[in-house]
């Protein structure tokens, strides 16, 4: 395994810390009666998202789910763009017509989730089938939560790029609670990697709250699926420290179990990491926060001078245009059966 440059090691603390950061703002805001419709917080699960993305290369494709705001980030989305997103804005990635991560962006590699869990796989497996027709030598990376991975389509899915070696990576995100289930009433098996097994697919389990071991898995993982290796699955076990979403107070969760966990959060002890290898001393850290701080604060104000969409716009990038300027966008039912 070959050891991380400073720089890259600070850009993965950076990410991590700029990923939480956003989602305090978002907070504030959702509090400000700002955000529309829910918060999805990934705290506790910054090490996931933030190491597997930064395992991609250019030209790669991200399919995150809405837990996953520090891929995003690492994939070259601003602040702003987050900030605008969820206060349903008009120069949001979607234009004021979804929220959270509902985004897509074919030009900077990314494809927005889907409502439905589990849906994303065989989405990312077809586009990663598309991208070998077409000779682009891309990898695929998803995500799926251990509550996702009980749905027919993340099976039907991992089957399918299995059967077919697709170069697909999928991050499954053991964070032990498919909202208020714990992991034990849905499963019986001992972990998630198992579930990947059962379909030929080679499985990891690593500390999803150490970055840097997301990132190594993640990095194997994708090199292999580029050079023809087929699927790969990485398990990453972490730990939910918010409820489903901000309304949600888990009551459901045992408070000692959620004290454990909070002595492993995944910032924190990089930080501590970083220090006691002599890669950033305290003070570094420090000014890595405080430069986030003031970035956020102009962010932010950008993303609030944002106008709300004009309510004209509402079916616009909604429906395909004509064929020709002559014909509907949708055929007439009796026409079509007579041609």
């Amino acid at each position: 395994m070959a050891a991380l440059s400073r720089a890259e090691s600070l850009k993965l603390y950076r990410f991590m810390r700029l990923n939480r950061m956003v989602e305090e703002r978002l907070v504030n805001l959702y509090r400000q009666g700002k955000v529309v419709g829910g918060l999805y917080r990934s705290l506790g699960q910054e090490a996931t998202s933030v190491g597997s993305a930064f395992a991609l290369r250019p030209g790669d494709v991200l399919g995150p789910l809405i837990r996953n705001l520090g891929s995003v980030l690492v994939r070259g989305f601003k602040p702003r763009d987050l900030f605008m997103q969820y206060m349903g804005r008009a120069d949001a990635p979607s234009g004021g017509k979804d929220g959270t991560l509902h985004f897509t962006s074919l030009e900077r590699g990314v494809v927005g989730p889907i409502a439905m869990l589990g849906e994303l796989i065989p989405v990312m497996a077809g586009i990663a089938l598309a991208a070998r027709l077409q000779g682009r030598n891309i990898v695929c990376m998803t995500y799926i939560g251990d509550g996702g991975t009980s749905t027919g389509p993340f099976h039907e899915g991992m089957n399918f790029a299995s059967v077919q070696r697709l170069p697909l990576v999928v991050i499954g995100e053991n964070n032990h609670w498919a909202y208020s289930t714990p992991l034990a009433q849905q499963m019986a098996c001992g972990s998630l990697a198992d579930r990947a097994r059962a379909y030929g697919v080679p499985a990891v389990t690593v500390d999803g709250n150490d970055v840097e071991a997301v990132f190594q898995a993640s990095k194997d993982a994708v090199e292999r699926a580029r050079a023809g290796g087929g699927v790969a699955f990485v398990e990453s076990v972490t730990y939910r420290m918010k409820g489903h979403a901000e309304h949600d107070a888990q009551a459901y969760v045992d408070p000692e179990e959620l004290d454990s966990w909070r002595t492993r959060d995944p910032i924190e002890s990089y930080a501590s990491r970083l220090a006691a290898a002599g890669t950033a001393s305290a003070a570094d850290l420090a000014g890595v926060d405080a430069a986030i701080g003031q970035e956020l604060d102009e962010e932010l104000r950008i993303a609030e001078a944002s106008p709300f969409p004009r309510a004209d716009s509402a079916l616009e990038g909604v429906y395909a245009p004509a064929a020709r300027d002559e014909e509907p966008a949708v055929a007439n039912t009796a026409e079509s059966r007579t041609r």
